[in-house]
């Protein structure tokens, strides 16, 4: 089975991927981005951060990005194809632009402006939404808030769509039925080389954290295929082209 890199969503940390860690029965291990996590303090850029998950790589893997995440993934591969596997990405097909940084900086610029810089309220949020073990994990690895300029100067001229389209390889893209940055997902996926869309019903933005399990099951399934395919490739020349497949996820 391919190894996985997991890459977390913006403010947050490795830690996020912590149930993931625990359910990966492949060689597996969660970056912490530039300005996150232990890397706090740091300015993020996109070439830092893409060097951040090549750098965690040591054969060929599955990268597994959520939200910011999934940009910086795309990116990586795109940059990167012969480090990358495959490529499964989580509430990351919005087309960056204003309508997408006008939220981020906005909500910034409130935290910042409160007396312990949102620590308070990003706790509320995570205990609110994430299963208690996960949601400490999460606040445990850090807020990074102050992080979100660097973000969205980083992304401001990222042309998503023609960096996934110059990627190769496979490419899963998941999204809840209710998450806001499912937007776009069509064109994401009508630009893969090789892509499928799959949608879980009922879940949001916070998918791969609140969902765990289920979105577990998604990435191994992927990761086996990953392996089937490398055996198949080596047992057949032949060249299939592009493939798309759009699936609800059970929820049983």
């Amino acid at each position: 089975m391919a190894p996985l890199v997991f890459v977390h969503g913006i403010r947050l940390s490795g830690a996020a991927w912590t149930e993931q860690l625990e359910r990966a029965n492949s060689p597996a291990t969660a970056v912490d981005l530039p300005g996150h996590g232990a890397r706090r303090g740091e300015r993020f850029t996109l070439a830092g951060a893409v060097d951040a998950v090549i750098e965690a790589i040591d054969e060929p893997a599955l990268v597994v990005g959520h939200s910011l995440g999934g940009y910086v993934a795309i990116a990586a591969a795109a940059r990167h194809p012969d480090r990358v596997a495959g490529l499964l990405v989580a509430g990351s097909t919005c087309v960056p632009g204003r309508t997408l940084e006008t939220p981020f900086r906005l909500a910034h610029r409130l935290l910042m402006r409160l007396p312990d810089r949102g620590e308070r309220f990003s706790r509320w949020q995570f205990e609110s939404v994430l299963p208690p073990r996960l949601a400490q994990a999460v606040l445990d690895g850090g807020i990074a808030t102050e992080v979100i300029p660097d973000v969205a100067k980083a992304f401001a001229d990222f042309d998503v769509l023609a960096q996934l389209a110059a990627y190769p390889g496979p490419t899963w893209i998941v999204n809840g039925s209710r998450d806001h940055f499912r937007r776009h997902e069509r064109r994401f996926l009508d630009v893969c080389a090789d892509g499928r869309l799959i949608t879980v019903p009922k879940a949001g933005h916070y998918l791969p954290m609140v969902r765990g399990q289920e979105f577990s099951r998604l990435v191994l399934d992927a990761a086996r295929s990953l392996s089937i395919s490398t055996v198949s490739s080596e047992r057949s020349e032949s060249c299939s082209g592009p493939s798309e497949a759009v699936a609800q996820f059970p929820t049983g």
